[in-house]
């Protein structure tokens, strides 16, 4: 199902709609600032299964993000974060960033990673900030399967390629071409592992 959102002025009614598709355990193709994303409410294990087996991989080794509201958000995902860190995502969030950070407990099993890390995304884009909000937690973010995902930009050429595999397509616009700029904080200094849309300062 093709779910039409305005990008600026999201309607309410098709926000609600989407997080009782996440709720009930759905799978949703949903706009960020960079490119569209797969995912679902990260409480959901079936949904999160069903992902992994759309991607062939398994949970624990996939490179899933969580799409959180705001930075108090984030802070329930992830062990405590220290004063020059928190500047550090203050200054770059919400925007084109996953900043990989050690996972808290309330990481749900299923979604830990050997290294208890997280990645964790705030993106720029109202449509996804408003599911988020209103379903009350993150949602699990991943690329879209298959190879070139990036190629993927118009929401319409996305249903006809993915509709049949996920329950709801939402269309906020044309998306990005490119992925975000992956940072590893787990180190005393970050360092980029994937250099996306989000400028990063050299190292001097």
């Amino acid at each position: 199902m093709l779910i039409h959102v305005h990008p600026v002025d999201p309607q309410p009614r098709q926000i609600k709609t989407i997080v009782e598709c996440l709720q009930n355990g759905g799978i949703i193709i949903y706009p960020t600032d960079t490119i569209y994303g797969l995912g679902c409410d990260i409480y959901r294990h079936k949904a999160i299964e069903r992902i992994a087996r759309i991607k062939q991989i398994d949970p624990a080794k996939a490179n899933f993000s969580f799409i959180c509201h705001d930075l108090s958000n984030l802070s329930e995902y992830t062990r405590s974060i220290d004063t020059p860190l928190y500047r550090i995502l203050k200054t770059y969030l919400p925007g084109p960033y996953t900043f990989i950070l050690p996972s808290s407990k309330e990481v749900p099993k299923i979604l830990k990673s050997k290294k208890n890390t997280v990645g964790i995304r705030v993106p720029d884009n109202k449509v996804a900030g408003m599911i988020v909000e209103e379903l009350g937690h993150p949602i699990l973010s991943t690329t879209l399967p298959g190879e070139m995902v990036e190629e993927y930009t118009d929401p319409e050429i996305i249903e006809d390629k993915f509709g049949k595999i996920v329950d709801i397509v939402v269309d906020g616009g044309i998306g990005g071409l490119i992925p975000s700029t992956v940072i590893d904080c787990t180190t005393d200094n970050p360092v980029v592992i994937r250099k996306g849309l989000g400028e990063w300062p050299e190292e001097t």
